[in-house]
C-alpha cells in the first residue's frame, strides 16, 4: 500500500496504452508539443537589458545621492537592493525572452510566454481586427519590431516582440489575408 497521497506506479499491460504520461506533463501543460513553435530573436535579450540598466542606473544614482548627502546607512542598503534586484531581473530577462514564440496554425496563431506563470494566447484569425507593427528607437537599433494582433476583447490581444521587420511584415500580411478570409465566412 502506497503512502497517503502518493500514487502507485503504473502497471499496463504490455501492448497496452499507458495509463499516465511523462512526469510533470499534463492537461495543463500550456506549450502544446504538436506546434511548431518559432522562436524570437534573442537581440531583444540587449534591448530589454539596456532599459533595465538605464532604470538601475537611475536607481543607484538616487540613493547614492541620498546616501552621499545624508550618510545613513539605509541608502547603503537601498544601493545594495537595486544592484541585487538589478541582477535578478537581468537573469530573468534573459530566460523570459528565450520562453517567447509563436506559432501559425489553420484556424488561429498561438503566442507563448512567460516563466512562473506562463501564457498561451490562442488568436483566432476570424477574431482579428487589426494587426499593428512597431519599432521604438532601441529596437531599431537592434533591427526589430513588434507585431501587435487586436480583437474586439481587450483581453485577447496578443503581441510577438523581436522579429526582424521582414519576418514582422510577412506575419502582419499573411495575419491580415487570413483575417480578411475567415471574416468573409462569418
Amino acid at each position: 500500500m502506497p503512502a497517503p497521497g502518493l500514487l502507485p506506479p503504473a502497471t499496463d499491460a504490455p501492448g497496452s496504452l499507458p495509463t499516465r504520461g511523462p512526469v510533470g506533463r499534463g492537461p495543463l501543460e500550456p506549450w502544446p508539443d504538436t506546434v511548431n513553435w518559432q522562436p524570437i530573436c534573442t537581440d531583444l535579450i540587449w534591448v530589454e537589458l539596456i532599459r533595465l540598466a538605464v532604470v538601475v542606473a537611475v536607481g543607484l544614482a538616487v540613493t547614492a545621492v541620498g546616501w552621499a548627502l545624508s550618510g545613513h546607512w539605509l541608502f547603503g542598503l537601498a544601493v545594495a537592493v537595486v544592484v541585487l534586484l538589478g541582477g535578478w531581473r537581468a537573469i530573468a530577462i534573459v530566460r523570459a525572452v528565450r520562453a517567447w514564440g509563436y506559432a501559425e496554425r489553420e484556424n488561429d496563431l498561438l503566442v507563448r510566454h512567460g516563466l512562473l506563470v506562463r501564457r498561451l494566447s490562442i488568436v483566432p484569425y476570424s477574431r482579428m481586427q487589426f494587426v499593428d507593427v512597431s519599432a521604438g528607437p532601441l529596437e531599431r537599433a537592434f533591427d526589430l519590431a513588434t507585431v501587435q494582433l487586436h480583437t474586439a476583447a481587450a483581453a485577447s490581444d496578443a503581441r510577438v516582440p523581436g522579429l526582424r521587420p521582414a519576418e514582422a511584415s510577412r506575419l502582419r500580411d499573411r495575419l491580415t489575408a487570413l483575417g480578411e478570409d475567415r471574416a468573409e465566412g462569418l
